[in-house]
Parts: C-alpha cells; sequence; structure tokens
C-alpha cells in the first residue's frame, strides 16, 4: 500500500507541472498559487465537517501547524512561482531537487531515528544530477534577477524539507486532513496580499476556461488529494524516502510533456532517467532480505 501511495505521489506531482505551465499563460503566478489553495480550503472545510475530522485543538499543534503552512505555503509555493518567471523550469526543477538534501540532513538534527548513511547520500547525489543532467541545457543564470530565482527556488526547497520534517517529527497524530487544511489556512493570507499588491484586483484577471480548469485540477489532485496521502504516507515511512518523490516528479513532468503538448524530449533525458531511478532504487524500493524497505 505504501509503495503504490509513492507511485501515486509522484505522478500526480508530475502531471502538476503542465498545468502550472498552460495556467501560467493566462494567469499571473501568486494569484494563480492563491486561486488553487483558496479553492481547496473551500472543499476541504465542508469534507472534515461531514467526515468529522477533529481539528488541532492545543496552542502546540497550531503553533506547528502556523510554523509549517508558511514555510510550505507561503514560501516554498511563492518561490516557486515567481521564481519560474526569470529562470528556466528546468533549472527551478534542479534547484527544487534540493528538499531532497535538506531532507537528509534536517532529518538527521529533529529525527533521531534517521540516521544519515553512505547509502543515502550516494542515492540523493545520484538523483540530483540525474535531474541536472535532463535539463542540463537550461541550467544558466543570465541576470542577477535570475540569480534572485534561483536564491528563492533554494530558499523555498529549505521551507519545503523543513515542513516536512517538523510535521513528522511532532504533527504525526493529526489527521492529514486537518493537517493541510490548517496549513492552508495559515499560510493563505501571505499569499492573498502579496498577490493583491503586486498583481492586482484578482477579478480583473483573464480567468479563461483553460485557466480555472488548471487551478480545478492543482487544488483537487495537485493539493488535495496529494498532500492528504503525502502526510498519510509521511506517518509511515522514513521522511528521505517520502522526499526522494521531489526527484521523480521532474522526470516525469518531461515525459507527460513530451506525451501530451508533443515537447521533444532530450537525448540525455534518458540517462538522466536512469540515475534518478538508480537512486530511487537504492533509497525508497532497497530491500533487506526479500522484503522491500519502504
Amino acid at each position: 500500500m505504501k509503495i503504490l501511495v509513492w507511485l501515486i505521489l509522484c505522478l500526480i506531482w508530475g502531471s502538476t507541472w503542465i498545468f502550472i505551465k498552460v495556467g501560467l499563460a493566462d494567469l499571473p503566478p501568486i494569484t494563480f498559487s492563491a486561486a488553487r489553495f483558496g479553492l481547496a480550503i473551500l472543499i476541504l472545510a465542508p469534507l472534515i465537517k461531514i467526515f468529522g475530522f477533529e481539528m488541532p485543538k492545543t496552542k502546540s499543534e497550531w503553533r506547528l501547524i502556523a510554523l509549517t503552512g508558511v514555510l510550505q505555503f507561503s514560501l516554498n509555493y511563492s518561490a516557486v512561482f515567481w521564481s519560474e518567471q526569470y529562470i528556466e523550469s528546468g533549472l527551478a526543477a534542479v534547484l527544487q531537487s534540493m528538499i531532497t538534501v535538506f531532507g537528509l540532513l534536517l532529518a538527521w538534527i529533529f529525527l533521531p531515528d534517521e540516521r544519515i548513511t553512505r547509502q543515502k547520500i550516494i542515492g540523493v547525489a545520484l538523483g540530483i544530477v540525474g535531474v541536472a543532467i535532463i535539463f542540463i541545457d537550461q541550467l544558466r543564470v543570465e541576470n542577477w534577477m535570475a540569480f534572485a530565482g534561483c536564491v528563492a527556488i533554494v530558499v523555498g526547497a529549505y521551507a519545503a524539507a523543513q515542513s516536512s520534517i517538523l510535521v513528522k517529527a511532532k504533527g504525526v497524530g493529526l489527521h492529514p486532513a486537518t493537517l493541510v487544511f490548517s496549513q492552508m489556512l495559515c499560510g493563505l493570507p501571505a499569499i492573498i496580499t502579496y498577490a493583491v499588491i503586486k498583481e492586482g484586483n484578482p477579478l480583473k484577471l483573464n480567468w479563461s476556461w483553460t485557466a480555472i480548469l488548471c487551478v480545478v485540477y492543482l487544488t483537487i489532485a495537485g493539493t488535495i488529494a496529494a498532500f492528504w496521502l503525502y502526510y498519510w504516507l509521511l506517518s509511515r515511512i522514513e521522511s528521505t524516502k517520502a522526499m526522494m518523490i521531489s526527484l521523480v516528479t521532474p522526470l516525469l513532468a518531461v515525459m507527460i510533456g513530451g506525451i501530451v503538448l508533443g515537447e521533444k524530449l532530450p537525448p540525455q533525458t534518458y540517462f538522466g532517467g536512469l540515475l534518478i531511478i538508480a537512486s530511487i532504487g537504492l533509497i525508497v524500493f532497497r530491500a533487506r532480505g526479500r522484503k522491500a524497505n519502504i
């Protein structure tokens, strides 16, 4: 079951890239992000009520949710959407894969049971090199705004990793649905404020049917279903294994782009893909005896 959920998450988050790319043709980045999470809150609220999922109650739970909500949704997603105005999506994918590096180091600090091993270091390194090879023709920084975009992506990667590690360390008892709902409640105000100030009145933007479809898909699949499954999975496997998903999604995004949009796959995709698969094999699907260790 855990392996199946891990694979489903790879597919969901791998598919979100194409919807982000298409949606950004009509909507500015931060408003696009805010619409995605705002709609997710509106959908999750009645579901939590209907199924009777318990909301966080203690001050410590709300402090955890407020911090991780800002890290995951205010910082990470805003950084990704904002930076892709100035850098190639391939460069963003490579820098975003630093989630695994930060996750490995932070797990060592916050999760005593998750040790840094040689196998993990080699696996993470192979995966990052694989992603870099796939997008090697996009690894360039042409001006200071592009450099700022690179810094923003790395900061966002750290924020995402830190959020996951804190949830793993202190939020395992929270239901995945109420966890992601509460996080978005805390993280969304900053996104909305920035969007209104920098991108103007959202009602005056180009809300085409294509843009609406992209928002709906990213809301239902890329946010509600994905984070619900991710937090379920995170409570059951090592954080490093969960965060290795960030190395697979760029490969799947390139493949989906080739199938759906007819984009030509760069020749190095296959070699880079083999390295990513090898890294996943080392960390996620490595075996102890005859049993898969996920």
